[in-house]
Formats: C-alpha cells, sequence, structure tokens
C-alpha cells in the first residue's frame, strides 16, 4: 500500500527542514565575523530593521526560510540577546505590536514585574530619602524578567519551530563574534561596574582593554539557551537557570525567587489604536507610557497645519513641544500598571480632554511646567527595537529593554545572561526623578507583581487599512517623542523612511523643563525659541552629547519595503 504526503504537509516539511540548516559561520548567509551594518534599503519580499547587523541578517534569513514576520522577530530577538548585550536580553522584558495578514491586530506585554518582596518604601533610607542607587546598580534594581515568557506567547503567531529560531542565537554564543568598534568601547567603560556589581567574574571584563575585531564567547550564555530550546518556558523559568537566578539573588541580596519567576506570565492586551489624519495608528496601552502618549501628542496637533508650517521651523518645534510637554505631565499623574491602578485612557484621550489641555497654548510663549499640570479627570536609552515585515503583509513591532545600559549591570552566575534595572522606572518616591528624570506619582508607585511604567511605544501605521509602517526606537523618556516625529515626518512632511529616521530630534518631559535637541539641531530656530522663553540644551546623557533615540523604520510604499536603520548606531537593515 502506498501513501501520499498531502502538497501542503511536504511543503511545510521541506520549508523546517530548510530553516533547521545552520546558517551562522564563515562563509555562511550570516558571518559572524565579517559584517557591516545597511543603513538603507528598499526590499520586496520582507525586512527586518534592528540594532545590530548580525541580528538583522538573522531575522532576514528566517524570512528567506519560510519564517513570518514573528518568526523573524523571535529569532532576531534572541540573537540581540547575545551580539548586542547592552539591551538585547533574555533578562528583561518588552512589548509587542502586531498586525497580521488577516487585519488582527495584537499586543503582548512581557514587561518585568516588581517581585513578591518588593514594596513601596524598599529604596528608602530611614530618613525617607530615595536611594536610587539601589534602583539603578545591583542586585536589588531586578524586576521579574519577561522577555522569553513573551517570546513563548508569540509562538502561536509563527510557523517555524522554536528549535529551528533559536539555534542562530546558540550558535552566536557558542561560536563567538567580533565587537563593533562601539561595543568594544562600552565593554571598557562598563568593566568598573561589572566588577563592582557582580559576585562571579562575567565574561564581559578581562585584563585588557575591549578592541574593535576582539571576538567575544558566551558559553554560559549558549548553555542557557540550550536549556530554553529544549525545555521551552521552563528552561528559563523552571530547573537549573532559575535555581541559578535565585543563587544570584541570594548572593547579591536580591529579592527575585523560584516562586517569581514561576509565576510570571505575558499578559495580552487590547492595542490602542487611532486615526491620525486618515492614517490608522495601532500602539501598545499601559503598562506602556508609549501608546498614550503618542496618541495625545498627534491628537493636540492633528488640527494644526503643520505642513504649511515647514519642518524644524520656529512655528512647528513650538508646537510639537507644548503637546509633549502637556501630554507628559499627564504621564506623571494617570499612568501605570492598569492591574494595580485605573488608569483613564479613554478620559485622557478623548477630542474635548485634549482640546482643553491646547486651550492655554499660546504660538508667542513658552508655557512653564511649574503652571501646566497633569489634567484633572472626573520613562536608559538602552532599549532596543525591531521592525520587521513579511511578503505576506504581517507586521511586528517589539520594544524590549535592560532599562539602563547593560541593565543593573549584574551577570548571572553561571548562566551568563544580564539582568535588568527595571525597578527604577517605579516612581521610587513621590516628586523624585528616574534615570530618564521622568517624575512619577502613586499611580506608578511600587507593588509586589505590579509591572512598572514604561515608555516603550512599539508602533504600526496603516494607510487605507494597508500595512504603511513599522517603528520604534530605544531611548528612555524619548521614545515616544521619537515616534512621534517620526511620524509627523512621514505623514505631513511626505519624508522617506531614511530621512525621518536620521533628521535631527527634540524632546520635551515636562520636567526638567527645557527643550532638549540633538547636534545638528538648527541653530536659529534654538535661538529664536530661545527668545520666546525657552530653555534650549543639547541632549547629553553620562556627560556626553548624544542622540535622542534611534529609530528602526520601516515604510511600505506599492509594495516595496523602505528599511532604514538609524545612522546614530551599528543599526542595520537586511532583507531579501
Amino acid at each position: 500500500m502506498q501513501f501520499k504526503v498531502p502538497v501542503v504537509v511536504f511543503a511545510l516539511l521541506i520549508t523546517n527542514i530548510l530553516a533547521a540548516q545552520s546558517f551562522v559561520g564563515p562563509g555562511k548567509a550570516v558571518d559572524p565575523y565579517h559584517f557591516s551594518s545597511n543603513k538603507t534599503q528598499t526590499y520586496s519580499n520582507g525586512a527586518v530593521v534592528c540594532a545590530h547587523p548580525i541580528a538583522a541578517k538573522v531575522g532576514a534569513e528566517i524570512l528567506k526560510r519560510g519564517g513570518n514576520a514573528v518568526d523573524a522577530v523571535i529569532a532576531t530577538q534572541l540573537a540581540l540577546a547575545v551580539v548586542y548585550p547592552g539591551a538585547g536580553n533574555i533578562g528583561g522584558g518588552g512589548f509587542l505590536v502586531a498586525r497580521m495578514k488577516d487585519g488582527k491586530t495584537f499586543t503582548y506585554d512581557y514587561r518585568e514585574t516588581a517581585p513578591a518582596k518588593a514594596s513601596r518604601d524598599m529604596y528608602l533610607d530611614e530618613k525617607g530619602t530615595a536611594q536610587t542607587n539601589l534602583s539603578q546598580f545591583g542586585h536589588l534594581a531586578s524586576g521579574v524578567p519577561g522577555t522569553i515568557s513573551g517570546l513563548f506567547a508569540s509562538l502561536k503567531y509563527a510557523k517555524l519551530p522554536f528549535k529551528v529560531l533559536i539555534q542562530p542565537a546558540i550558535d552566536l554564543a557558542e561560536k563567538g563574534f567580533t565587537l563593533t568598534e562601539s561595543e568594544a568601547s562600552k565593554f571598557t567603560r562598563a568593566k568598573d561596574a561589572f566588577l563592582k556589581y557582580n559576585t562571579v567574574k562575567p565574561v564581559f571584563v578581562r585584563e585588557n582593554d575591549w578592541k574593535k575585531g576582539d571576538t567575544l564567547f558566551q558559553k554560559e550564555l549558549a548553555n542557557t539557551l540550550k536549556r530554553i530550546r529544549d525545555k521551552g518556558a521552563a528552561g528559563f523559568y523552571e530547573g537549573e537557570t532559575a535555581k541559578l537566578i535565585v543563587a544570584e539573588m541570594q548572593r547579591g541580596k536580591g529579592l527575585i525567587t523560584l516562586n517569581d519567576l514561576k509565576a510570571y506570565k505575558t499578559k495580552e492586551r487590547k492595542p490602542l489604536e487611532f486615526d491620525y489624519k486618515g492614517y490608522k495608528v495601532v500602539s501598545m496601552p499601559p503598562p506602556s507610557s508609549g501608546g498614550v502618549l503618542l496618541m495625545q501628542m498627534l491628537k493636540m496637533v492633528e488640527k494644526r497645519p503643520l505642513q504649511a508650517y515647514g519642518f524644524e521651523t520656529v512655528k512647528s518645534v513650538q508646537l510639537m513641544t507644548e503637546a509633549e510637554r502637556r501630554a507628559y505631565a499627564d504621564r506623571a499623574e494617570h499612568l501605570g500598571d492598569p492591574d494595580f491602578w485605573k488608569v483613564p485612557v479613554s478620559t485622557i484621550t478623548s477630542d474635548a480632554y485634549l482640546a482643553r489641555r491646547m486651550a492655554d497654548y499660546d504660538s508667542t510663549r513658552a508655557s512653564k511646567s511649574v503652571e501646566i499640570k497633569a489634567g484633572s479627570v472626573s520613562e536608559s536609552t538602552e532599549t532596543t527595537h525591531i521592525s520587521v515585515a513579511d511578503k505576506w503583509g504581517n507586521l511586528v513591532a517589539v520594544t524590549t529593554t535592560l532599562n539602563g545600559n547593560f541593565g543593573s549591570k549584574t551577570v548571572v552566575g553561571g548562566a551568563g545572561f544580564l539582568l535588568n534595572n527595571e525597578m527604577d522606572d517605579f516612581s521610587v518616591k513621590p516628586g523624585v526623578p528616574n534615570m530618564y528624570g521622568a517624575i512619577g506619582g502613586e499611580a506608578n508607585a511600587i507593588a509586589p507583581g505590579k509591572r512598572m511604567l514604561s515608555s516603550m511605544a512599539p508602533t504600526i501605521v496603516l494607510k487605507g487599512n494597508k500595512p504603511f509602517m513599522v517603528v520604534g526606537t530605544p531611548g528612555g523618556t524619548t521614545i515616544p517623542t521619537s515616534v512621534y516625529q517620526t511620524i509627523v515626518d512621514v505623514v505631513d512632511y511626505n519624508m522617506s523612511a531614511e530621512e525621518a529616521v536620521n533628521k535631527p530630534k527634540f524632546h520635551h518631559q515636562w520636567l526638567p523643563d527645557e527643550i532638549q535637541v540633538e547636534e545638528g539641531f538648527p541653530k536659529d530656530v534654538m535661538q529664536k525659541l530661545q527668545e520666546m522663553g525657552y530653555a534650549v540644551k543639547v541632549y547629553y546623557v553620562a556627560g556626553y552629547a548624544t542622540s535622542i533615540g534611534r529609530v528602526e523604520l520601516i515604510k511600505i510604499n506599492n509594495g516595496k519595503l523602505e528599511a532604514a536603520a538609524d545612522k546614530r548606531g551599528d543599526d542595520s537593515a537586511a532583507g531579501y
């Protein structure tokens, strides 16, 4: 008797066999020792844009081998955990926004949670003074990681087996990859912090300074990834890896327990969807503030003739700044984890409310943040973003983070991965700014099991209900303003993806009361804004003039995928 294998089953079998073949190594599709950033490219079938060229190539290769946008984003995230450890992670968390080819939209919240032993005033000393060093560095700064849970939650929309999607990351950790100049410099600068905040010397520390072209091997991380490959999410939240995390916590007086890890769950949340000048925007709801701020800011300027005002003129920058100021004032008062706080999203994003917020807007002078309070109702820059679009019309935007650069600076001994310092994204004490200067209150107070407020804003834009943009960025509290300006640049100023990504950005977050700009921002505009009463300063982090965000953008035109990776870093686009 002969048995015929259905054509669909046979095709799926061939796809899985092809995808499972290793494509990482010298002379292969992803060469971890020879690579360069590809900043702008147009593709016909699929595109991935992210913070590192190796990870972008991994995602693109998954697309070539039959995977969809969800497959690609999972593989890219895992690769970033190896090649971009300052922000790519398995010890942090993030948010995913997706729009599938059938029109379905959904979001996954895999933000970190406060451990069960966490408490409202855990970072206050006996005098009530906030000890932000404890919320920002070391074991006590870490929330329960959510990334691995989020990847497995996403898997139901993928086409390929998880073992296929994680193998490139395992290969990269085991076989090593060469460092870019930027990554080598980050490791060298962080050496003292790594030595200070670790109980076991991590692989990132060596006697001599790291240099461009050095190879980083991460054997312990490879073994951790293999446990996840073989045992699924339980390979992280239970068993050997969980024991290693808890042992690290005990050595460093952290709070995460085996019960905290086993209890972690990803949450599917209803996307925040709204129209802007005929386009449909799909973004992340709380506990991310990103989507709410984006909706508020875009709606506050929607009826103004921004195109007529011109790009980065005094008139357009001043209007957009005042919208930013009012949205961030609301963030401080009203936004938090909706499972713990009644977040008035529908009220603070309504047309009537936003009209009231802009009622005192004066185009001739600067408002003062001391006068602009939250409306009454009856968030390092070391985050990382991935934008993916495939040939079927699936779109995925994912932003993940450890919070600060290298998170808490603590590596799990024996497991080889960094833990986050997301506890600093809670309001440690009302009125005390976090590491990004953001002010918070009771809505974002620490509580066991609670998710800390975020600024991440993974976003999808539709035109005529068809794919148009996939966008997002790292940048702490500058994330919503960068995405806001990118959408305005494309919709109102008709910019290409490359222009929208790379033009100078500006940022205002209510407090501190100043407009922060990138180097290259028009000096005459800065001067005129100062004459109107604004404090305008070049954006600095840790004493260095630096960039505001690093946008990853895919713009879809007539079926072509225009991918743009930010010039401000090693970011890269890949596809076919």
